[in-house]
């Protein structure tokens, strides 16, 4: 059966309270793990690795690209930070790609558009062949850094939203040490083939993300927009904890959509602007309301301080920086760098657990304090190295522990948690735009670092640089201090509501109630997310 939601009509408020049968009720004990979601959010995060796999295998490969092409710094910094500004098209584009065709066929197009562009730098004969393939790998990077973290969020029950949230952040990660695997693989091969085989190689990700998406459910929010009311239903029982909350996410979907509560037909029309996303941009940019503006200084200032902190700086240009540390030979810099990717992985590994159990505030603040100590203790023992003409083994010894340590507390916070929290903040109807603004911002911010790093180390030498990062990160903790309040365990339809709200003191309180664990007894009740507002 089908109904019909007039373009002009508001939908009126859920009703205040609903009656679950006592089979639907939540335990009183915390909800397992849904396996379901967990299965989707691996698959969706695994575009993820693209990104991961072509900062780690360029970060080796600039070696040998130099040499065989015979090719300056600048090119080098170009050659690296490129890929950052070539994702801007996908990036910009990937919201309303998203809107129009769905979450899972996005991260398609996503896959076959890096596979291209990895076969093309594989093949490479020249520089400019290079940059045509990455600008190509660079449009698939950026569909998928928007799409994997929008459909994790929108899969994910509230109880581990956070924990499967963080996977496109743990699959960069991974992408990362394969990168450095790779190239510690492939080092010893002929200077002519070998780093065209690490760059190559990254488009076998690529079909195993094409094949295994035809496992997944399209997203549940997707769907009410486009009005396919039944099939969400199907996929909100499979990916929450229980049946009742699967109804009470699927009444604040139908909300934030325009649905009328009382709608229950399968298949519903949603006016255009709905189910296309027409007129976002405006709400966005043009006329936002306080809690939307809030909300995209929040998105995009947690983009730009995760990336003007320096962490690509570090991940690219490893090699370099453990040059300047005193290690000599490619096969010790590459051995160090894979100790920065084993030493990466383990802790955002550690941050996944760790998210939806101490919240995302005191986990970002505590690990940007880390960076901070850690970027100022590197900048400290790299200008010790510079100004002394003798080896200084202490400083060694500190700067390589420092750069572990910075990639470290890097991951246990700000890697993870700019994914997550920016996800998971936008209303529903400005979702996939805005998230991408956020990634356009990260990008954009990666780009301009990775391309004016090993200028920046020649004018004010390279402990310098990292002291200006550690300035920016100290910036970034106060920021992060006052303007985002903590998102755990929040509804994702009740975002606009806490932001309008939020004040900075608030944060050393714990939200008062929480709309998604209302759910008790044999008759239980399920507060509408209105009601709890009230």
């Amino acid at each position: 059966m089908t109904g019909s939601v007039p373009e002009n009509q508001t939908a009126p408020p859920p009703p205040p309270v609903k009656h679950v049968p006592s089979e639907l009720g939540v335990p009183a004990k915390p909800p397992k793990k849904n396996r379901y979601a967990f299965a989707c959010a691996i698959l969706a995060s695994m575009t993820s690795i693209l990104l991961g796999y072509d900062i780690g295998v360029m970060s080796g490969a600039m070696i040998y690209i130099k040499r065989d092409l015979d090719i300056t710094d600048t090119q080098i910094g170009i050659l690296a930070g490129s890929l950052n500004i070539y994702s801007l098209i996908g990036s910009c584009a990937a919201g309303k790609t998203s809107d129009w065709i769905g979450r899972r066929y996005t991260i398609v197009l996503a896959g076959a558009i890096f596979f291209a562009g990895a076969i093309l730098m594989g093949l490479a004969p020249n520089y400019a062949f290079l940059m045509f393939g990455r600008f190509i790998a660079g449009i698939g990077v950026g569909y998928a850094l928007m799409i994997a973290p929008v459909y994790t969020a929108e899969v994910a029950p509230a109880s581990s939203r956070g924990f499967l949230n963080s996977f496109p952040e743990v699959f960069i990660n991974a992408g990362i040490m394969l990168g450095y695997v790779s190239n510690l693989a492939f080092s010893k091969f002929p200077l002519k083939l070998g780093w065209r085989l690490m760059l190559g190689i990254g488009a076998v990700p690529s079909v195993v993300l094409a094949i295994g998406v035809l496992a997944m459910p399209e997203s549940p929010r997707w769907l009410v927009m486009q009005g396919r009311l039944g099939e969400a239903k199907r996929v909100l029982d499979k990916t929450s904890d229980s049946l009742a909350e699967s109804a009470l996410r699927l009444e604040d979907i139908k909300h934030a959509a325009g649905i009328p509560a009382d709608c229950h037909d399968d298949v519903v029309q949603v006016s255009r602007k709905n189910s296309h996303g027409e007129g976002v941009w405006r709400e966005l940019l043009i006329r936002p309301i306080p809690a939307v503006r809030r909300v995209m200084i929040a998105a995009i200032g947690i983009h730009f301080f995760q990336q003007a902190s320096g962490i690509d700086a570090v991940v690219l240009f490893s090699p370099r920086i453990f040059e300047k540390a005193g290690l000599k030979t490619d096969h010790q810099q590459l051995l160090a760098t894979v100790a920065v990717g084993v030493v990466k992985t383990l802790f955002i590994l550690v941050a996944t657990f760790l998210l939806d159990r101490i919240g995302r505030r005191p986990l970002l603040l505590t690990s940007v304090g880390g960076m901070v100590i850690s970027l100022i203790a590197l900048g400290t023992s790299l200008t010790i190295i510079d100004h002394t003409k003798k080896k200084v083994t202490w400083a060694v010894v500190l700067a390589i522990a420092t750069v572990m340590t910075y990639v470290a507390t890097f991951s246990i916070g700000a890697g993870p948690i700019t994914w997550v929290y920016s996800s998971e903040i936008f209303p529903l109807r400005l979702r996939s735009q805005g998230s991408s603004m956020g990634v356009v911002v990260n990008r954009v911010t990666s780009g301009v670092i990775s391309m004016t790093f090993l200028p920046m180390s020649k004018k004010m030498t390279t402990g310098g640089a990292f002291y200006l990062f550690g300035g920016i990160a100290t910036v970034a903790w106060l920021f992060f201090y006052t303007f985002l309040p903590e998102t755990q365990g929040r509804m994702l339809e009740d975002m606009e509501e806490l932001f309008n709200g939020f004040r900075w003191r608030d944060s050393k309180n714990k939200p008062k109630g929480n709309p998604e664990k209302t759910i008790a007894n044999p008759e239980v009740e399920i507060v509408s997310n209105k009601q709890y507002r009230e």
